[in-house]
């Protein structure tokens, strides 16, 4: 049986780590483990290192550093890895708009920035790695989603070359997250003072996950994940327009179309994945690597089963949806304590 590793033992370097989820990331790693011995926030903001250096201090937290570079340079991620165990990569471009625009800059950042993770990871040692990826990676329709998917095929590929390392890369791919800056929800919040919500459709459709959701999943796949795997959460869906209800029932909506790379409803599993897709109870797992050993793997530790055949995993046919109450208390319990509908 392969043997799990405890993190709070390990020297973690998150990359994007002053992004929404990086610094949730940070702040559950000092919770759960307040002596593990280094946490390295690698980003290419100087600002945004500044701010969470006040918000934790090192005299408070010793073990953190703040390392500025980025992922596209591997000659400075190659210094940052020195030492380092476990490695949580989550920077990336994200705006589909942007993306569109500006394809190559994506491109160089979520593509090659990927690879050079995976080549330093190779080079100096590091055991664990969980790559952050998106619903819009699953059948892509936009350039963002396109450079995603590459992202996840370079990170379940790059266990067929780890040789005698005791290394495993997974990936792990979940929806829209709560408050995470450039999302609908903090978008709808903001609008609302002006009276009026834009509505691409009303029967549109995302899946939702709290940041806090996000980050355990993360630790479980650093604990559980064997490498070659794309973990996927079961979680609910919204309709946008039940988003638009719980923030500005007073609001006028307006619909303004789907945008350019935008779908009706997201994936997260594809039809065409369900061969190589099995059951984990909280998450699903679409296997790659090592796909029969794995798969027997999870069959006996986990008690996983195989999903039928043709199964897809849509935020429009999901059958846990929220409500409009639901929404609101979301709102209030991760983004908004004093949030009243206007």
């Amino acid at each position: 049986m392969l043997k799990s590793i405890d993190i709070c033992d390990q020297s973690i370097l998150i990359t994007g780590g002053t992004g929404s989820f990086g610094k949730a990331f940070v702040k559950a790693v000092l919770e759960k483990c307040p002596k593990i011995k280094r946490l390295v926030v690698f980003s290419r903001d100087e600002l945004k290192q500044f701010e969470m250096q006040q918000e934790f201090p090192h005299e408070k937290y010793p073990a953190l550093r703040f390392f500025i570079g980025d992922v596209r340079d591997p000659s400075r991620l190659a210094r940052a890895m020195e030492g380092i165990d476990t490695v949580v990569h989550a920077a990336a471009l994200k705006q589909v708009p942007a993306a569109e625009y500006n394809p190559f800059e994506f491109i160089k950042t979520n593509i090659m920035g990927a690879q050079n993770v995976i080549e330093s990871c190779l080079d100096k040692g590091v055991r664990r790695v969980v790559a952050l990826s998106t619903d819009k990676a699953a059948a892509p329709i936009n350039l963002y989603g396109a450079t995603k998917l590459c992202s996840d095929k370079l990170f379940i590929a790059a266990n067929n070359f780890r040789g005698e390392r005791d290394l495993r890369l997974s990936v792990v791919r979940y929806g829209n997250v709560m408050g995470s800056r450039g999302s609908v929800i903090p978008f709808f919040l903001n609008k609302a003072k002006t009276g009026v919500l834009p509505i691409t459709d009303m029967g549109m459709t995302r899946f939702n996950i709290s940041l806090d959701e996000g980050v355990e999943m993360v630790f479980w796949a650093l604990e559980h994940a064997l490498g070659g795997e794309i973990l996927v959460p079961k979680i609910p869906s919204y309709r946008i327009c039940d988003v638009a209800e719980a923030i500005g029932p007073n609001c006028k909506k307006e619909i303004i179309g789907i945008r350019a790379g935008e779908k009706l409803h997201e994936e997260m599993i594809t039809s065409s994945d369900s061969t190589s897709t099995i059951d984990l109870g909280p998450y699903y797992a679409i296997l790659g690597a090592d796909l029969e050993k794995n798969m027997i793997h999870y069959q006996k530790v986990l008690r996983a089963r195989r999903v039928e055949n043709g199964f897809a995993y849509e935020s429009g046919s999901n059958p846990d949806f929220l409500s409009i109450e639901q929404i609101r208390s979301l709102i209030r319990t991760h983004m908004q304590p004093e949030f009243i509908p206007v």
